[in-house]
């Protein structure tokens, strides 16, 4: 089995160096940035918006314990179930139970991460239970069998056409439709099975303390067909995502909805506070949520990466990243990737901290993706803390230790910096070459240092 290290740069290096690969990214990013640019000008002070943002997420993470307990007594007041799950494992376990006791066979699925963290699509189809993804571009790549490439836009790296080719190898529609027949066709697919599904299983935006409400941001209206029309809703959420009361929702929808696609508002904001009550026509018999920890705890116990539970998950750390903008979603084999996947994914219970520390690494500390993070989180930092821990741990390779070592000693000896060039290019082209990349070529050192030519009044 590759080390995941190994897995990693054979990804980056296949999509970086694929010109279909990034004109498609860069395309679609640049479509963004000019969406984002006129959105942000909804914002009288936008600065002050995201500060008063990172504030009330710094309030809420600070008093999390309180707020998921008032969370809880106003969502069960209504009828609705609250579930904690301490792991993946514990969310899966209570999801079965769920689907054991409705004698489920059908699952409808709105988009969400958290979904993919705890692995639950792969562990449906073992229980021999149908799961579909509802969002188009969930849709898209469930069909295709791959994960999704993006926090936002799943099928972001497909273009019309491989869509089209894709849907007329697996469902015998035209080659060359249209992106408009290639929607009618899945709305049509999916109308039928909404009506047909025994449980609706959703992630969640925000929680909001003061009511006991999940909300449901989303631009298609699958979500609330996803939440209305089985009997029973089950929502999985991280416990990071709680704000304290729903007057806040006035600063982080427009917040999510213009970093995240450019718009002012994304056209269905849907707030659910429990199944449908008395005199209701809309909405399921049962309502649960499942509110997942997996190790967002230990971050919350962090006081250097506890901010990072102040994300939205709007992506735009990924949109603004020159690594992501070139290697692309599926390098990081992380559900999330980009800044913020390569923040969290060693301290959620993914697996081992060394299988994602790496990540931490894929950065240039360019500073771009703190700069464009509607919650003013200090992301480039948080990646220098992970480098941190990496280095406390002994996690680095014996060959990196070696060479750095090697540079210190060379670097504090004045003899050794002096030494003829010819000697310090032979060295690095035995020693470091190779880690600089076979694209590029390794700078030759000149023939004097700059201390002898200091010494020679020669600068």
């Amino acid at each position: 089995m590759k080390k995941p290290l190994k897995t990693f740069l054979e990804k980056s290096e296949e999509k970086a160096f694929s010109a279909e690969h990034r004109k498609r990214i860069n395309f679609n990013m640049g479509k963004y940035h000019v969406k984002v640019k006129e959105g942000k000008k909804q914002f009288e002070d936008l600065e002050k918006a995201r500060k008063v943002a990172n504030n009330i997420k710094a309030y809420t993470m600070q008093n999390l314990p309180y707020l998921l307990e008032e969370f809880e007594k106003h969502f069960t007041s209504r009828g609705g179930k609250v579930i904690w799950a301490e792991s993946s494992e514990d969310a899966l376990m209570e999801i079965d139970k769920i689907i054991n006791a409705k004698k489920a066979k059908l699952i409808v699925k709105s988009k969400s991460m958290i979904t993919e963290e705890i692995k639950l699509n792969p562990f449906l189809k073992n229980q021999g239970v149908e799961v579909l993804e509802t969002d188009l571009g969930e849709f898209i790549v469930q069909v295709k069998g791959e994960p999704p490439y993006h926090i936002v836009t799943p099928a972001m790296h497909l273009s019309k056409e491989d869509i089209a080719e894709l849907f007329h190898k697996e469902f015998g529609t035209s080659s060359d439709a249209t992106a408009e027949e290639l929607t009618a066709y899945v709305r049509k697919v999916l109308r039928g099975r909404f009506t047909e599904a025994d449980i609706g299983i959703t992630g969640g935006n925000f929680l909001l303390a003061d009511s006991g409400s999940v909300v449901l941001v989303e631009n298609e209206g699958n979500a609330r067909l996803t939440t209305t029309l089985p009997k029973t809703h089950i929502a999985i959420v991280g416990i990071e995502k709680m704000i304290p009361s729903i007057e806040h929702l006035s600063i982080f929808l427009p917040l999510l909805s213009t970093y995240g696609t450019g718009q002012r508002l994304t056209v269905y904001n849907t707030i659910l506070s429990g199944p449908r009550q008395a005199g209701e026509t809309d909405g399921p018999e049962d309502m649960y949520v499942i509110l997942l920890d997996n190790g967002r705890s230990d971050l919350l116990a962090d006081e250097h990466m506890r901010e990072s539970l102040y994300c939205i998950r709007c992506g735009s750390c990924l949109n603004n990243c020159p690594v992501y903008q070139n290697i692309g979603g599926h390098s990081y084999d992380s559900p999330y990737s980009g800044p913020i996947g390569s923040i969290v994914s060693p301290h959620l219970h993914l697996g081992k901290f060394e299988d994602f520390s790496h990540l931490s690494h894929a950065s240039t500390l360019c500073g771009s993706c703190s700069e464009n993070c509607p919650v003013n989180i200090n992301l480039h930092q948080l990646l220098l803390n992970n480098r941190i821990y990496e280095e406390s741990e002994n996690l680095r390779s014996g060959t990196e230790k070696l060479i750095w070592s090697s540079w210190k000693k060379a670097m504090l000896n004045r003899k050794l910096m002096n030494v003829p060039s010819f000697s310090k290019n032979i060295l690095a082209k035995l020693f470091l070459t190779k880690a600089w990349g076979e694209r590029r070529i390794f700078p030759k050192f000149p023939g004097k240092s700059f201390n002898q030519l200091w010494k020679k009044g020669k600068v």
